[in-house]
């Protein structure tokens, strides 16, 4: 169970939401009939020891939803108080995600990432409202709001994806919405700044992309970045932020330049080569060994 009532999660969020959150994707066994609990258990770890506040259980993988919630009560298990473990509310109808939520807060969810399902084709600013609040209504979990282009909703809504009119109503409406992950209009940081500028005091404005957090919190006070795949650069996403917490600009800056190499080999998929050229130390172990796994059943 959460650590808060709904109607706390507002000031939860603000005071406990200080970090980064990575993502972690479901290990499972050889022969891909179960969960691997020793896998999953250990990756729980890793994020600990790297310093994450929390970590989403991502759900856009091929996985049942019984499987889905065993797997967040391994991570929970695994991660106790240290890590907020983050639901993936990425199901493929709005009952589906209702019935979801309810299961990952038995499972000890305390955070969730608010999708939108593939088949959902909202046609106005009012489908995309109907559908939040109800998915609000639905929980007492803290609910993170996502903009992005990923869901469409620029082609027919607005460009900015989920507009500042909109989030507007919906902050009014559901008091467990307690944060945006800005990407709204992606690429580009200008829905970061309108939700800084009109909600930042309100709720908590998450900016997930590292290579814009660190040269945006010099400027601009952030608390959160999630959920991303920050786990690609191991430990050093919650250093840096943490320098930037403390206003040491000059060494965040310096490991921005560090990560370039990664930063740009990332986004070319050349992954190992480019942590490698930012003196990172990654994995040399040959590829064809993730397929048998280091925590094989």
């Amino acid at each position: 169970m959460a650590r808060y009532g709904r109607d706390e999660a507002r000031r939860w969020a603000r005071q406990t939401l200080v970090g980064v959150i990575n993502c972690t994707i479901p290990s499972f066994t050889g022969d891909l009939e179960a969960l691997n609990e020793k896998a999953i258990r250990h990756d729980v770890r890793l994020a600990k020891s790297h310093g994450f506040l929390g970590s989403l259980g991502v759900s856009e993988v091929s996985i049942t939803l019984p499987e889905y919630i065993a797997f967040l009560r391994i991570m929970k298990e695994e991660a106790g108080d240290a890590l907020i473990v983050t639901h993936h509310a990425s199901w493929n109808t709005l009952r589906q995600n209702i019935e979801a939520v309810k299961a990952a807060e038995t499972a000890g969810a305390e955070f969730v990432l608010l999708s939108y399902p593939p088949n959902f084709y909202p046609e106005s600013e009012q489908d995309i409202f109907d559908y939040t609040k109800a998915f609000c209504d639905s929980t007492n979990l803290a609910v993170m709001l996502f903009p992005m282009f990923v869901w469409g909703f620029y082609a027919r809504v607005h460009p900015s994806d989920i507009p500042v009119g909109l989030i507007r109503r919906l902050l009014d409406a559901c008091p467990n919405l307690v944060a945006i992950k800005a990407e709204g209009g992606f690429p580009g940081i200008q829905s970061f700044v309108e939700c800084q500028r009109l909600f930042g005091d309100e709720v908590v404005i998450s900016m997930p992309i590292e290579g814009e957090l660190i040269p945006l919190a010099q400027l601009v006070s952030i608390q959160l970045s999630a959920t991303s795949d920050h786990e690609y650069y191991g430990p050093m996403i919650p250093r840096v932020f943490n320098l930037l917490r403390e206003r040491d600009f000059d060494k965040a800056s310096e490991m921005y330049w560090k990560l370039h190499p990664a930063r740009k080999a990332k986004n070319l998929v050349s992954l190992r080569k480019g942590l490698i050229d930012s003196g990172l130390e990654p994995s040399m172990e040959p590829f064809r060994e993730f397929f048998i796994g280091r925590n094989q059943t």
